[in-house]
């Protein structure tokens, strides 16, 4: 995984609430462990046409809209538990969600394949919504160490869970960081009989 410190990004907005894995990834598409080319049909079905044509009113298919920060609905990432959900996000190029609730399921898979998932007030969620529509041009800034997300000075701090923190910092996923304590590991054996 990449590492994922800062990030200063433009952003997409998806005002829709309840955005379950299914819309994310739709299941028909979950045919390959390979985690590229899930990009591709993120949102399918909102995305496109019956003939393949883009929807134009989706935010994904409008040009003004874009960037690494995804802003969703309230209860991004319900339903099923599947994996893929993070893979086609992540796949398609974002790598932060803000949303004011996650599925936990979700937010454990994300957290795992390298997409921050932020979960903000309301009232912030309801900011940035309007502060990217009004202006798609605005920039976000997001700072894990600091557990921050800023848009034009108005500042709100999220939870982030200390391990995976450092995992996101250090690119890690969960093996990666066993490697990384490899010599404490062997220090620690190397002090025990057994």
């Amino acid at each position: 995984m990449q590492a994922l410190t800062k990030i200063t990004s433009t952003a997409t907005p998806l005002a829709i609430e309840n955005i379950d894995t299914d819309q994310i990834i739709p299941a028909r598409f979950l045919k390959s462990i390979n985690r590229e080319g899930f990009g591709d049909n993120l949102f399918r079905d909102w995305r496109y046409n019956n003939d393949g044509s883009e929807k134009k009113d989706f935010s994904l298919n409008n040009p003004k809209y874009a960037g690494e920060i995804l802003i969703a609905g309230n209860n991004f990432g319900c339903g099923s538990s599947r994996e893929h959900a993070a893979w086609a996000l992540s796949d398609y190029g974002f790598k932060v969600i803000v949303s004011s609730y996650f599925a936990d399921i979700f937010k454990t898979n994300a957290l795992n394949n390298g997409v921050l998932p932020i979960m903000v007030s309301k009232e912030y969620l309801s900011y940035l919504f309007n502060e990217v529509q009004n202006n798609p041009n605005v920039e976000i800034d997001v700072d894990v160490e600091q557990q921050s997300i800023t848009v034009n000075n108005q500042k709100e701090h999220y939870e982030l869970d200390p391990y995976k923190k450092i995992c996101l910092l250090n690119g890690y996923d969960d093996i990666d960081f066993l490697i990384a304590k490899k010599d404490a590991i062997k220090s620690f054996e190397q002090t025990k009989s057994y």
